[in-house]
């Protein structure tokens, strides 16, 4: 090699080396991980580290579902975001599951938020909703390319809840579900694959934990892992207002299963113990 050419490389490896100083080496090990480390004050904060912006999905923008709005992080330095499509309840508008969209999207992540076609839609059919909005964002959407497409999950309150079981059941690529006080008539979830935090509240008189959602947090034994939160003096409507609870394991639910981000695993193994918000959480640590 001549020596022009040797010094460029030199120097260049150089360049590489001093760029590299300072970066965390789980950082390095996984191009998914987005943000600054976590602390208990990050993950319960109303507002992340990313700034964000929203736009209006009007209906007829794709097929399969009818609209919604998304939120996304302003930043593009640091590659593609892992999305989450969330859906209401049964005779709940899209407003009920709003608080979610900057919540999420400013830890690191596009959420797309649904109004279903009818309010009185089935939980199936909320599930087909969810994936094609999950197939527009990532094929059609203005924000298509902040979006990775291999990094998705979706998230719904009572009958959205059942659907996210069911979308999971469907798509089982999908990287995490969290169904948020579930209801649906089956009972039986053994065929889904993808990590699942269900969160039931002890005082749902609606979609009662004794046969929604702590009998399909007991039949999920395929799926990798798996989580149950129960809230503490809570309602079945209590996933529709701004909850510290809700927001900071989820959070750390979608972190370390869509990021792959370790370093969220602090917030969900060891269980939390019982508190004044929580009444019963089981898992299947490690996470």
């Amino acid at each position: 090699m001549r020596p022009s050419r040797l010094i460029t490389v030199l120097v260049a490896l150089l360049a590489a080396s001093v760029a590299l100083v300072g970066v965390p080496s789980a950082a390095l090990a996984n191009p998914y991980q987005r943000g600054p480390d976590p602390t208990l004050a990050s993950i319960q904060a109303e507002k992340g580290p990313f700034a964000i912006s929203q736009l209006t999905v009007p209906a007829g923008s794709g097929t399969g579902f009818n609209h919604g709005t998304v939120y996304y992080p302003t930043d593009t330095s640091q590659g593609t975001f892992g999305a989450v499509v969330i859906i209401p309840g049964f005779t709940e508008p899209e407003s009920t599951m709003a608080w979610y969209g900057p919540r999420l999207a400013s830890q690191g992540f596009v959420v797309m938020t649904l109004q279903p076609y009818s309010v009185l839609n089935i939980p199936d059919n909320r599930a087909d909703q969810m994936l094609a909005a999950l197939d527009y964002l990532t094929t059609k959407s203005t924000v298509k390319n902040r979006i990775d497409g291999n990094r998705l999950a979706v998230m719904g309150h009572s009958m959205g809840g059942g659907g996210s079981l069911r979308a999971t059941q469907k798509r089982p690529t999908l990287k995490a579900s969290i169904p948020l006080a579930p209801w649906h008539t089956e009972r039986n979830w053994t065929t889904v694959k993808t990590p699942t935090l269900i969160i039931g509240a002890d005082n749902d008189f609606i979609a009662g934990v004794g046969t929604h959602a702590e009998v399909f947090y007991n039949s999920l034994n395929q799926a990798p892992e798996k989580a149950y939160l129960l809230l503490k003096n809570a309602g079945h409507m209590a996933p529709i207002f701004p909850n510290t609870t809700i927001a900071m394991y989820s959070i750390s639910w979608l972190k370390r299963y869509v990021d792959e981000d370790t370093r969220y695993s602090q917030f969900l193994c060891p269980a939390p113990a019982p508190s004044t918000t929580i009444a019963q959480y089981k898992d299947t640590c490690p996470a």
